[in-house]
């Protein structure tokens, strides 16, 4: 054993010697390497920490060394923060919610110098909505609004970008459905201002300023906007304060914007219809007072088509307390319609009158006839009886004798006698001269009334004439 040991301590050496050759070498080998790949100090890039990938944003900015629920400057001055807006769409008015849906990009402008960093090209970093939770952004909310939301799709529509002096702007693109206060007394030749209004929610005037950034150049509308109902005149800006009793006063701002409604469409829904409504009520008065089935269809038709009309339009408006102009021309209308039925029930009444007071008077007269059989001549006698006769001709009859009048049949049968051509027999209804004259008097006062004729003629001018006046003062006054 002692003569082995020798041996194996000198092969052990001899191993351990060659690996300690090889892994001098390795080093050797690579330590050069990286000795080639190193850049001179003439060539050398100073190093921008906004596009270096092993610098977080948390470091760059700062964002883990500041507590950023407070605002900038908290406890000095108020921080002014400017706001512009360019509005993509105006998408609908609705007068029964009397509301309106927007979209727009809201953007912000603010400085914070917590977020200020070194950058030798002076170029801004742009980061998206997930920095947002992480830093301060104004609480600008809308006022009056009843939904609004960010647009997601496919991310989150917010934008932050950030300079190196710490300035910054937050740029989100927002739908909200405001309320608008409208007045529908002129409507439907009506014009309607509503406004959005942004306000914070927080921070009061004493520790945020709102304002727009560039005066009315801050509101930018897309050309193409447009709406089905409505023109839009003009958009503008203004600001003001809003005090609440229990916070303070508040900077708000104001997008305003004027709408005047196209009236063609509710010309050919609304106004011609009722028109020709009324128009076709007036056939009735050339119609025939004896034809009572056509022109009672004709007035009732009339009548339900007028409520149909008035029931439509109100449906599509609030139920407001007040009179809109509409509702003038549509019941004025709906009268005109109703009193050419009531024409015709006068008429038809009046008549129903006139044939029973005629009737009354023939059995009057009838009744106090005197029954006589005169010997005159033919001649007078028709004279007579066609009214001509006077007082000295109902006096000559005095002495004509008297003969009951019987039927000309039993006449035959009683007594047959032949008859005298110059002999006739006659009813005379002898009156007083008095009598005679007060009863043309009082036909010549209800020559109207007892006229249905006259009142169907007078009818064809009034009826036309007065609806022409009436749209006369209306179109006059509302256009």
């Amino acid at each position: 054993m002692p003569y082995l040991t020798k041996p194996l301590l000198l092969l052990f050496c001899l191993v351990l010697s060659g690996e300690c050759r090889k892994y001098g070498h390795r080093v050797r080998r690579w330590t050069g390497t990286v000795e080639n790949q190193k850049p001179s100090s003439i060539t050398k890039k100073p190093p921008d920490v906004t596009k270096s990938r092993k610098v977080k944003t948390e470091h760059l900015l700062k964002v883990d060394d500041h507590d950023f629920t407070m605002r900038p400057a908290f406890g000095g001055p108020a921080i002014p923060v400017g706001v512009d807006v360019q509005v993509e769409s105006l998408d609908s008015i609705s007068e029964v919610d009397m509301d309106f849906t927007m979209t727009l990009y809201l953007r912000h402008y603010w400085k914070d110098e917590r977020l200020s960093f070194t950058s030798s090209t002076n170029k801004s970093m742009t980061f998206d909505g997930r920095l947002v939770k992480k830093i301060w952004v104004p609480d600008v909310f809308f006022v009056h609004s009843k939904r609004s939301f960010i647009h997601d799709t496919t991310t989150d529509n917010i934008m932050l970008r950030v300079f190196p002096d710490g300035h910054v702007l937050y740029s989100l693109r927002v739908t909200v459905t405001a309320a608008c206060n409208m007045d529908f007394s002129r409507f439907p030749l009506d014009s309607q201002t509503c406004s959005l209004e942004l306000e914070s929610y927080a921070y009061t005037d004493e520790d945020l300023m709102l304002y727009w950034k560039s005066g009315d150049e801050s509101l930018s509308t897309d050309d193409r906007i447009s709406l089905s109902q409505f023109l839009i005149q003009k958009f503008h800006t203004t600001s003001r304060l809003a005090f609440y009793s229990s916070t303070g006063w508040y900077n708000r701002l104001y997008i305003n914007f004027t709408l005047r409604r196209h009236i063609f469409f509710f010309l050919l829904q609304t106004y011609f219809p009722a028109t020709l409504m009324v128009m076709l009520s007036w056939v009735s008065f050339w119609i025939d007072r004896r034809a009572v089935p056509a022109r009672v269809s004709l007035g009732i038709t009339t009548v339900l088509t007028m409520s149909t009309i008035i029931t439509g339009v109100n449906a599509s408006m609030p139920r407001v307390s007040y009179i809109k102009a509409v509702d003038i021309y549509l019941w004025v209308s709906f009268v005109f319609v109703f009193l050419s039925v009531l024409e015709y029930a006068a008429v038809n009444y009046l008549s129903t009158v006139q044939d029973r007071r005629e009737r009354k008077m023939r059995e009057r007269a009838r009744s106090q006839s005197l029954p006589c059989t005169c010997g005159i001549s033919q001649t007078r006698t028709m004279a007579m009886l066609d009214g001509t006769y006077s007082e000295a001709d109902t006096n000559s009859l005095a002495g004509y004798t008297e003969e009951p009048m019987v039927p000309e049949e039993e006449h035959e049968d009683m007594h047959e006698v032949p008859e005298k051509p110059e002999h006739m027999v006659v009813h005379l209804s002898v009156s007083s001269e008095s009598t005679t004259t007060k009863k043309k008097k009082s036909l010549r006062a209800l020559n109207i009334i007892q006229n249905t004729h006259a009142i169907d003629k007078y009818s064809r001018m009034i009826f036309p004439g007065s609806y022409i006046f009436f749209n006369l003062i209306y179109w006059s006054v509302y256009c």
